[in-house]
C-alpha cells in the first residue's frame, strides 16, 4: 500500500527524477487544458450527437479524476501543513482547495439539491475555474497576487483618480448636452456611460455629444483617457518586472554549487536537510 508520503509527494509538483509526480502534473494539466477546451465547444449550438455524448462522457472522466485529486490532497494536508494544528481545516480553507472544490461541486449540486434548477446551471460556469489549478504548476497567479499587493497604493490611486474624472466629465457634459439631448443624457448616472466609452477611448458612437462645447469636452476627456488608461498598465508593468526579477535573483542565491562546500540543499516536501 502506497504510503499517504509518498502520495503527497506525487501529488506535489514534480522534483527532478520522479517520474510517478511528473507523469501525474503533466496528466492534470492536460486533462485541464482539455476542459477549458470541452467548455468552449460545448457552447455552441447544433453538436453532432456523438460529440455531445462524447464531451458528457469526458466530463464524467474529468470529474473523476478531480475528485479523485482533491481527496487526496485533503488526505494528504498534515504534510503539506506539518506545523498546524488543523492541517486538514487548513488546506481545506486554502485558495487553491477552494478552486479545486468550486470546479467539481457545480457537477455534484443538482444531485444533492435533487433539481437542476437555473441557478445550478449558471454554476456550471465555475468549470472554468479549473484553468486556475494550473497554478499548482506554474506560479503565474502568485505573482500577479504580489504584484497587485505591493503596487496596492498606486493602483488605488489611479483608480480614485479615473473615478474622479468620470465622475467630473459625466457632470458636466449633462449639463452641456442635456437641453440638447434629454433623451441620450438625461441624467449623470446614465451620461456616466458616455464618460466610461469616451475616456478608455473605446467610443461605440452610441452616445456622443452634438454642441460644438460637448464636442470640444469630449475630445479633452479622450486625450486624457490615454494617459489614465496607460498609468494602472505602466504601474502593473514596472510591479511584473520587479516581481519576475526578484525571483531569479531569489533562484540564483538558492542554487546551491558543487564547487562550494558546506551549502545545505532543503527538500521542498518536508523541510529537512538533503545530505
Amino acid at each position: 500500500m502506497i504510503r499517504r508520503k509518498r502520495i503527497f509527494e506525487i501529488l506535489e509538483r514534480g522534483m527532478p527524477g520522479d517520474t510517478a509526480s511528473i507523469v501525474v502534473d503533466y496528466g492534470i494539466i492536460i486533462v485541464i487544458v482539455f476542459n477549458i477546451a470541452a467548455v468552449i465547444i460545448s457552447s455552441f449550438n447544433d453538436l453532432p450527437d456523438l460529440l455531445k455524448q462524447g464531451l458528457t462522457i469526458f466530463e464524467y472522466i474529468s470529474i473523476a479524476i478531480f475528485t479523485v485529486e482533491y481527496g487526496l490532497r485533503v488526505l494528504t494536508a498534515p504534510y503539506k501543513y506539518p506545523d498546524s494544528r488543523f492541517p486538514y481545516l487548513r488546506y481545506i480553507t486554502s485558495f487553491m482547495a477552494v478552486i479545486d472544490l468550486c470546479a467539481i461541486l457545480p457537477f455534484y449540486l443538482p444531485f444533492i439539491v435533487g433539481v437542476d434548477l437555473r441557478i445550478l446551471r449558471i454554476l456550471r460556469l465555475f468549470r472554468l475555474l479549473r484553468i486556475l489549478k494550473l497554478n499548482r504548476y506554474n506560479n503565474a497567479v502568485e505573482v500577479i497576487a504580489q504584484v497587485f499587493k505591493g503596487e496596492k497604493e498606486k493602483i488605488l490611486t489611479t483608480v480614485f483618480m479615473t473615478g474622479l474624472m468620470l465622475l467630473l466629465a459625466s457632470s458636466v457634459m449633462y449639463y452641456i448636452e442635456n437641453t440638447a439631448q434629454p433623451d441620450k443624457f438625461p441624467n449623470i448616472i446614465a451620461t456616466l456611460w458616455w464618460a466610461v466609452a469616451t475616456l478608455t477611448t473605446v467610443g461605440y458612437g452610441d452616445v456622443y455629444p452634438i454642441t460644438n462645447i460637448g464636442k470640444v469636452l469630449s475630445g479633452v476627456i479622450a486625450i486624457l483617457g490615454i494617459g489614465l488608461v496607460a498609468l494602472p498598465a505602466g504601474i502593473i508593468s514596472s510591479g511584473f518586472i520587479k516581481a519576475i526579477s526578484k525571483e531569479e535573483q531569489a533562484a540564483k542565491e538558492g542554487t546551491p554549487k558543487e564547487s562550494s562546500p558546506g551549502t545545505k540543499r532543503v527538500c521542498p516536501h518536508c523541510g529537512k536537510e538533503i545530505e
